[in-house]
């Protein structure tokens, strides 16, 4: 037991030691001026006594906050570093998300061309010579499938003309046609997980 007596009361605390022997520890404080707290510790075997001043009190009460204080700054920095970290892992997880899309669609892109050079030479080859049409036709449909296993699909270019869709390379006015209707496709276009990779090139009515 541990008792703290001043002028005006008595604060009794417990404590035990390793052995879990009760101690008994009195702080007793005089009235007079040059007095000083005195502390005695009290076990079964032994007594012995320590005297502290009310400086060195207050010093080891100074320091036990000044512990407990930075304790708490330590917490406080830990998680802003661990919400700052899974705030760049989200950010890395999608950045890299966005440059695996963006290299697809700069590498289906590249091979458009050669998709359309098998459809021109689809229809340059005669009628006549139809084993090698069918083995260029089969070598087209297997390209494109691919291509649009990575996505790709074409843009439709039966309907009204769309600026952010379709590019107008000539107009004229044709019989049957309303203003701003696809007459001709010079190139067909293509688009990839809602971006347009390249425009349908057409020709207009005006």
């Amino acid at each position: 037991m541990r008792r703290v007596r001043t002028d005006k009361e008595t604060v009794t605390l417990t404590k035990k030691t390793d052995k879990h022997e009760p101690v008994e520890e009195t702080i007793q404080t005089e009235a007079a001026t040059n007095a000083e707290p005195t502390v005695v510790k009290e076990t079964a075997s032994e007594q012995d006594s320590y005297t502290l001043t009310a400086e060195e009190f207050e010093a080891a009460k100074a320091h036990i906050e000044a512990i407990t204080k930075e304790k708490d700054e330590t917490v406080v920095l830990l998680q802003r570093i661990q919400a700052d970290f899974d705030n760049f892992r989200r950010r890395n997880a999608s950045i890299r998300l966005d440059s695996y899309e963006e290299g697809k669609r700069d590498t289906v892109k590249e091979l458009l061309p050669a998709l359309d050079n098998l459809e021109r030479a689809l229809d340059a080859i005669p009628a006549e010579n139809a084993s090698l049409r069918e083995g260029i036709a089969m070598v087209q449909r297997q390209m494109l499938e691919s291509l649009k296993k990575l996505g790709l699909e074409e843009v439709e270019s039966d309907c009204i003309f769309d600026p952010t869709k379709h590019e107008a390379v000539m107009r004229e006015k044709v019989d049957g046609k309303e203003s701003g209707e696809i007459v001709v496709v010079f190139q067909k276009g293509y688009r990839m997980g809602g971006r347009i990779i390249r425009h349908c090139m057409v020709k207009v009515a005006e």
